[in-house]
């Protein structure tokens, strides 16, 4: 593996990789969400490129290594899908696999739904499609129906406040050290987050403060992450989440389109974020119907990737294979 910067329009781009020097390999992007960096995905990044692909785990904008615009606006899903076409042109590809986990998981989808041309397979991890719905800026729907189940505030509609990124920032390896705990499948559950807190009660606040590292987190991870977040902050990485209603009245083109490539989801059996995003895995196939399987992971949380390695491997490989002239030499 190698980390390097790579230019693209208008934004340096720090990317883990593997499998560059094998000719013809396809390329396989692998694209992380909050609060994580490329180097999430180097048990994928390692066995992918030993099978005979191309792979690149960008740190994504606002992240790590790679450039950090000011505003919400310039976090846009058109932005995101962008990042990721002019990452395929700048590596020599014409094409490329897409893989998304967590916030990743809604770029890789909407990049196989916007450029299909370019995107000839996607893979989602922990989060399902989910399509743009007329009912409104998905804040205000996402507010509506807490406030009807009587369930508190969404942490999405908490990341909204332009001054949200400070507390995450007063400690950030208090703050990794919550959230990676609070969502992982190790974490009994009666401590796990729901995404939801009563009203007053802040994100760090509601997490157990004897939150502890994840069996799979080793200190020499975790302080890579530390060292990453205490450089760059929260704060462009929020702006992912302020962006949301953005992206809503972006995409009223894409309206009702499906997504036609071959699709694989996987999503842990004891994924937190199941309690706000799950009702759209029973409905998956409808907008994605060449998706060949949707898998649950026993025993896996949210951090699915890292958490269960060995399985989210075995699952790309063989999803991987089954594409036509997309199998890393391997057949």
């Amino acid at each position: 593996m190698r980390t390097r910067l790579i230019k693209t329009d208008g934004l340096v781009q720090q990317v883990l990789e593997a499998g560059y020097d094998q000719p013809n390999a396809p390329l396989v992007l692998l694209i992380h969400g909050f609060p994580e960096l490329g180097i999430s995905w180097r048990a994928q990044v390692e066995a992918l490129s030993l099978a005979g692909y191309h792979v690149a785990a960008p740190d994504m904008r606002g992240y790590g290594g790679t450039d950090k615009p000011q505003g919400a606006a310039a976090f846009s899903i058109l932005h995101l899908v962008g990042d990721m076409v002019d990452l395929v042109r700048a590596l020599g590809e014409q094409s490329a696999i897409v893989v998304g986990h967590d916030w990743g998981a809604p770029v890789a989808w909407c990049c196989a739904l916007l450029r299909p041309d370019l995107f000839t397979a996607v893979a989602g991890l922990s989060v399902p499609f989910q399509p743009r719905r007329p009912q409104g800026p998905p804040t205000t729907v996402m507010a509506v129906l807490s406030e009807r189940a009587g369930m508190g505030d969404l942490y999405i509609n908490r990341f909204q406040a332009a001054d949200a990124h400070l507390a995450l920032e007063a400690d950030p390896a208090t703050t990794l050290r919550k959230l990676f705990w609070a969502y992982d499948g190790a974490t009994p559950a009666s401590k796990r987050a729901t995404g939801f807190m009563a009203r007053g009660v802040g994100l760090l606040d509601s997490i157990d403060d004897a939150a502890d590292l994840p069996p799979w987190m080793s200190p020499a991870h975790f302080a890579e992450y530390v060292e990453a977040f205490s450089a760059g902050g929260f704060d462009a990485p929020l702006n992912w989440y302020r962006a949301i209603d953005l992206n809503w009245s972006l995409t009223a083109f894409a309206q009702e389109q499906r997504i036609l490539q071959p699709a694989l989801f996987i999503v842990g059996e004891d994924d937190p974020v199941r309690h706000y995003a799950g009702s759209a895995e029973a409905g998956l196939k409808d907008w994605v119907p060449n998706l060949s399987r949707s898998v649950v992971v026993p025993g896996a949380g949210h951090w699915i990737q890292q958490e269960k390695a060995e399985a989210v491997n075995a699952l790309l490989l063989a999803f991987l294979k089954d594409l036509p002239e997309a199998d890393g030499g391997q057949t």
